[in-house]
């Protein structure tokens, strides 16, 4: 990396994405939406934003970025999860065996609240 400012990935493939990247304009970061492998290769930083986990772990399979998150990850690229970004983060999901990205060692569960229709509340 260079004198630059850190350029901030957004996971772009479900979710409110669109909320991190206008977030992420307002205090000052250069941001890029991700949806493919070479639009993660272009960022320093990655963010999973919240939307539905299952949904995204699938879109993640098809455009082939599970393993590049991962091995990005692992040489020190920061991630940070929101909401169904930090479930897909964990290496647990209670009762479930959906795809996750097993970054962070932690144990989550999925809809503690009901559907996700009602999780505002």
């Amino acid at each position: 990396m260079s004198d630059q400012r850190p350029r901030i990935g957004v996971l772009a493939l479900q979710g409110d994405f669109d909320a991190h990247r206008r977030m992420l304009s307002t205090v000052g970061a250069e941001s890029a939406l991700v949806r493919t492998v070479e639009d993660l290769d272009r960022v320093d930083g990655l963010i999973i934003p919240g939307g539905e986990s299952t949904t995204i772990a699938k879109l993640m399979d098809r455009a082939h970025l599970a393993e590049p998150i991962r091995a990005r990850a692992a040489s020190g690229m920061p991630v940070y999860g929101t909401c169904a970004g930090l479930i897909l983060m964990a290496t647990d999901i209670l009762g479930s065996t959906q795809p996750r990205l097993g970054l962070i060692d932690i144990e989550v569960a999925r809809n503690a609240f009901g559907r996700q229709i009602a999780s505002f509340e």
